[in-house]
Formats: C-alpha cells, sequence, structure tokens
C-alpha cells in the first residue's frame, strides 16, 4: 500500500533518482521512487565515466560493481574519418589509483542494482506506477502528485518535496515550460547488438571508441558489454539520419558502408538484436528548482551522448540533490534557491563537457591533431574524459583547444 503522504516523492527510477531516494531515505526521510515501467526496464547509456567511481564508494555499490561482470572500462579512443585512430586514452596512465577504471554496463540489470539498492536503504520503490499529475499551491509551492498503478487504481499523495528524475520526459519542464533545445545538437542515433565483434587484445579491449564516418556527416559508438555482446550505435543530425531516407536498417547499412573502422570490427560479427532508434536533442532547462521540487538528470538537461557523461551526471545530480534536500529539511529551507543550491558549480562543470562536444562537431577538427600539437594537455583533455571536471582549471585546455579550431578553419595561424 502506498501511503498518502511522503517526505520526498522521487518520480523515474533511473540512475538519477535512484541515487537521490537511496541517499534521502539513507538520511531519514520518508522517500517514495516511481518508475513508470517494469523494472528491469531496456535502456541505452551503457558506458560509464570513471569519476562514477566516487558516487558508487558513498553509495555503498563499489564492492558490487567490482565482483559485477560488467566489462572494466580503462580507456576511450578516437577513429577519424579516414580512419586513423588516436592514441587510447588510458586513464590510469593519468592517475593509477583504482577510480581510473570504470564500468560498460547493461542498463537494464544495472539500473535493477540502484532500484534494489534505493529499496534496501528505506525507500518505497514502485515500478509502474505512473504520475499523471503533479499540483502546486497558489505559492506555487508543490504539494502532491496523482498515481496511476499498473491495475488502473488512482491516487493522490503529497510530499514535501518532489525531485524529477524523469529523464527526457522531463516532466516538469515540459509542463512549466523550462526545457529550451539547442538547435545545433538535434541528434538521432539508430542502435543494436552484436556478439563476436573485434575487440583490441588486453585492457583496451573494454574501451569505448567513437569512430567518425568517412563523409564526417555521423560518428559510430562500440561499447564491449558482458558476454560478447557489443553495442554499435551511429549518432547524426536528426534530420540527416530520419528524414528522406529508407527504412532504418537501410539507413544503419548505408552509414556502416561510410565507416571501413566498424566495418572492420563487425567482420565476423552477428547481429543479434532489432534496432533501436532513439532522438538525441541536446537541451538545457531555463530553472531548476522551485519552492518544493527539483530537477536531476537528463530531466535538468541532456548533453550528447558521445563522450558517455549520461549517467554520471545523472547520479552526481541526483547526489547532489539529495544533499541540497536533506540540508533544506535540517535547516526547515525547502525553498528552490536552497533545492538548488549545487545548481551553479554542476553548470559550470558540465559546461565543460558541453564544450568538448562542440569541438567534436566542427568537423575540421581532430583529437589526434590537437595532441600532437599540444601535448601537454594529455592530463587535461584525459581529466575531460574521465568526468574530472568540478574544480578550478577544469577547462584551461580550451584557451589552446579554441585558436586550434579556428586554425582548422582556416580562419587564422597557429603559433
Amino acid at each position: 500500500m502506498i501511503n498518502d503522504h511522503y517526505d520526498c516523492i522521487v518520480i523515474g527510477g533511473g540512475p538519477a533518482g535512484c541515487t537521490a531516494s537511496a541517499l534521502l531515505a539513507e538520511a531519514g526521510h520518508s522517500t517514495l521512487l516511481l518508475e513508470r515501467e517494469k523494472v528491469p526496464r531496456f535502456h541505452v547509456g551503457e558506458s560509464l565515466m570513471p569519476e562514477i567511481y566516487w558516487i558508487f564508494e558513498r553509495l555503498g555499490l563499489l564492492e558490487k560493481m567490482k565482483d559485477s561482470d560488467f566489462v572494466e572500462k580503462y580507456s576511450v579512443q578516437f577513429i577519424n574519418h579516414s580512419g586513423r585512430e588516436s592514441q587510447p586514452f588510458f586513464f590510469d596512465q593519468h592517475d593509477p589509483r583504482d577510480c581510473s577504471r570504470t564500468w560498460q554496463v547493461e542498463r537494464g540489470k544495472f539500473d535493477k542494482m540502484l532500484f534494489d539498492h534505493a529499496a534496501d536503504r528505506g525507500a518505497d520503490c514502485r515500478d509502474q506506477t505512473r504520475v499523471t499529475d503533479v499540483s502546486f499551491d497558489d505559492n506555487d509551492r508543490f504539494t502532491s502528485v496523482q498515481l496511476q498503478t499498473a491495475a488502473g487504481e488512482s491516487q493522490q499523495v503529497s510530499g514535501q518535496v518532489l525531485v524529477d528524475a524523469t529523464g527526457q520526459q522531463a516532466l516538469l519542464a515540459n509542463r512549466l515550460k523550462l526545457r529550451n533545445d539547442n538547435p545545433l545538437l538535434r541528434k538521432a542515433a539508430i542502435w543494436t547488438y552484436f556478439n563476436n565483434a573485434r575487440r583490441d587484445p588486453g585492457k583496451h579491449g573494454g574501451a569505448t571508441i567513437i569512430l567518425h564516418t568517412e563523409k564526417k556527416e555521423s560518428w559510430f559508438w562500440f561499447i564491449p558489454l558482458a558476454n560478447d555482446v557489443t553495442s554499435v550505435g551511429v549518432v547524426a543530425d536528426h534530420e540527416y539520419l530520419l528524414k528522406g531516407r529508407n527504412s532504418i536498417e537501410e539507413t544503419f547499412a548505408e552509414e556502416l558502408a561510410i565507416c571501413s573502422a566498424m566495418q572492420e570490427k563487425l567482420a565476423d560479427a552477428t547481429q543479434v538484436d532489432s534496432l533501436h532508434v532513439a532522438k538525441e536533442f541536446s537541451y538545457t532547462t531555463t530553472q531548476q528548482s522551485g519552492d518544493g521540487w527539483v530537477l536531476t538528470g537528463d530531466a535538468y538537461g541532456f548533453i550528447d551522448p558521445i563522450y558517455s557523461s549520461g549517467v554520471y551526471f545523472a547520479m552526481k545530480s541526483g547526489e547532489l540533490a539529495a544533499d541540497a534536500i536533506v540540508e533544506g529539511f535540517a535547516k526547515g529551507d525547502l525553498s528552490g534557491s536552497q533545492l538548488g543550491k549545487w545548481s551553479g558549480d554542476f553548470d559550470a562543470g558540465t559546461n565543460w563537457i558541453r564544450k568538448l562536444v562542440d569541438k567534436y562537431y566542427t568537423n575540421e577538427f581532430s583529437f589526434g591533431r590537437f595532441m600532437k600539437e599540444f601535448p601537454q594537455h594529455q592530463g587535461n583533455l584525459t581529466d575531460l574524459l574521465i568526468g574530472r571536471i568540478f574544480y578550478d582549471g577544469a577547462g584551461n585546455i580550451f584557451q589552446d583547444m579554441d585558436p586550434a579550431v579556428e586554425q582548422a578553419l582556416g580562419k587564422m595561424p597557429l603559433e
């Protein structure tokens, strides 16, 4: 039986919602976690950033991750449109500590682990339960949600704080008209899974590999998963990939035909799943919190998936939001400014990844060429790929990267 009132109501049983729920419940606040689908549920976004290590440690999940069969990820590599490979960015060469490795995860299994962990910490976790409405009082303070269970039963549940972790559904952002799409990053993805794809030997075999196609209109991801399964997807502008093309099967095959490096990796592989399609529209929100409510994860904003930042940013925002809520209860202050007090620093850090995305989509720019010109920035760039972005000076690399892009575009000489 779902109670009629909770301190905290969290909508969305993905990484952001589960992280926030576990920490809120652990702090002693009655917490209701709602997921509209049946858990486990299928989801894309399998590659993690190493800095997520510290969140696993705080949640008490680090040993469970180490003992899992998730593929260990030690590096990332970029392959340009002509098939030329950059040197792999090995995280442990930059920082030899244990935190410089991470994992490639099957999201259904991974998200269920987080969902179950939130329940273990004391949250009331309910799947197949949809939020059909959110209510506010005359002062725009959150008051309650209307639920509908899988059995079709409806119930109103009140709470003091609402955490929106609804992913790209972005329930509150859409309702309150807070979402601001980036017109330059309206992407789409087509992806599937293969057995027996060619992986590099040794610890680089678990690497995330990003491969530009010959036309540089699109790029592929190559993410090794457990049991010899590899996630392979192509990303491009929405208009280019899905408008005026033939079937998605033909489109995927046409893009693969102009990516020789990926063809080599799949030469002996067998496709083991149907093709999936998703819109990958990057967006921000104009307001991230209000009295009694706060946004987290993709409901807060979505950055292009090229650097695998999604799950880390979701869990980090869930952690920061939970800390602000716990502090707010202690202070008797559940205002928007209190619940969103972390958003400025969060935006400052994640903005470096946004800038790095912009560099990748400047087709004339090459990471390999940049590292040859500026080898002193190997560590700075690796920091960004690790997700080590929440410190002063994290974006110093752009002081040289911006002129390098200009030079590649033929607009200015490079000193």
